[in-house]
């Protein structure tokens, strides 16, 4: 076994035995799994849980290895564990080497989503989100070369989706992409999202209305524009330069942030060029784990920065510093409502997700009643009426 944070309890899991025959093994979890080639399991190992993947142990080896680097790079990718090979039945057949990775908490994969009710007029968010992924992983010189739902984690992100890159076996890693591989990829993952979407229609999980090719079509327009607005020389009037703030304030509209720019002036200083060269996510995501410790994702985040504005505002708290509010909202408005979730949901929500959706919910209650209605009768409304018709995911 080579592994990244060795654990005693993955060398005592049943090696000896095909993935297939884990079935009655306590330790595995019954968790919905995407669509894979390979046998795949959910184990709790410790107090996690890890997805494991017999392969071959070249292929496997190499996956380990590109999913360490994109983790190293900050990309947004499941955490490898660790390669066991030279596996061998109790009679002495010679078994698939197993890949191990952790377990993403609170995510679900795609099809999951659909049999649970998502709607179609969801997708857009969905795809946005793989759009946000495929991007990125171009930018850090990833050629991913299956690009699908299926080799995706989604997390909810406030009212929208994160994705996660679930499955590197076919990715290579370069210093940079052509034009051509990108586009290649770009295709691949077009083609793969419109077979998906015609398998939910098949199985009854996508209305009829629904069609696979405008989804794919945004999927192609949204990637070019995304790529575009990260990628191209910008050119302004020097005696014009509040046009840099607003340019940078369209990419993080987009998402993502520019930490560093590429200035050079042109003809004596009368027009200034700018490209973004580091352009990372997660602004509101860094903004309150600075505040609140809270890790969440970034859309997430900037809903729950948007309501500790709403506190402060509501309490005048305008003159004190940021890190006195934050302390108070955590202390007064999240804590108190996250503290209120049930018993038998606690492993399976994530507090900051419930405390948005609270909040979404007061409003639709709200709206229909003509009046504001108290918080924590909301609360009260959203566990008897909403929650149990979610999904169960991980921890």
């Amino acid at each position: 076994m080579t592994a990244l944070d060795p654990e005693p309890e993955l060398v005592r899991l049943p090696w000896n035995k095909p993935l297939e025959e884990w079935d009655d093994d306590p330790r595995v979890v019954d968790l919905p799994r995407g669509i894979s080639r390979h046998v795949v399991r959910i184990v709790r190992v410790g107090d996690r849980m890890c997805a494991i993947k017999e392969t071959q142990r070249e292929m496997a080896e190499r996956e380990y290895a590109i999913l360490r680097e994109l983790r190293h790079l900050g990309l947004p990718a499941v955490k490898p564990r660790a390669v066991v090979y030279n596996r061998r039945s109790l009679d002495g057949e010679e078994l698939p080497a197993a890949l191990i990775t952790r377990h993403l908490r609170y995510s679900m994969p795609y099809r999951m989503l659909f049999s649970h009710g998502l709607h179609s007029d969801s997708l857009p968010a969905l795809i946005d989100a793989l759009v946000v992924l495929l991007v990125r992983l171009h930018l850090a010189g990833f050629y991913w070369g299956d690009v699908s739902l299926s080799n995706v984690l989604f997390r909810r992100n406030a009212g929208e989706f994160a994705a996660y890159l679930v499955d590197a076996e076919t990715g290579e890693l370069h210093e940079s992409l052509s034009t051509g591989m990108r586009e290649y990829d770009v295709e691949v993952g077009c083609q793969n999202v419109f077979a998906e979407l015609l398998d939910l229609h098949a199985g009854g999980m996508l209305e009829e209305t629904c069609d696979p090719s405008d989804v794919v079509q945004r999927l192609q327009e949204r990637y070019d524009r995304l790529w575009t607005a990260l990628t191209t020389t910008e050119e302004f009037d020097a005696d014009q330069m509040w046009q840099i703030e607003q340019w940078v304030e369209s990419i993080n509209e987009l998402g993502f942030d520019v930490e560093e720019m590429d200035i050079e002036t042109k003809a004596e200083g009368a027009r200034v060029q700018l490209r973004p060269r580091v352009v990372e996510a997660g602004h509101h995501t860094r903004e309150l784990q600075s505040l609140t410790g809270l890790v969440v994702e970034d859309a997430l985040a900037r809903r729950l920065l948007n309501d500790m504005g709403a506190f402060c505002a509501y309490w005048h708290l305008g003159e004190m510093p940021r890190e006195y509010v934050a302390r108070r909202w955590l202390r007064e408005a999240y804590e108190p409502l996250v503290a209120r979730i049930p018993e038998e949901h606690r492993a399976t929500l994530d507090p900051a997700q419930f405390f948005h959706d609270v909040l979404v919910h007061r409003w639709f209650l709200s709206e229909n009643a003509g009046e504001e209605i108290d918080l924590w009768e909301t609360l009260d409304d959203y566990v008897d009426n909403v929650l149990p018709g979610l999904p169960r995911v991980a921890r």
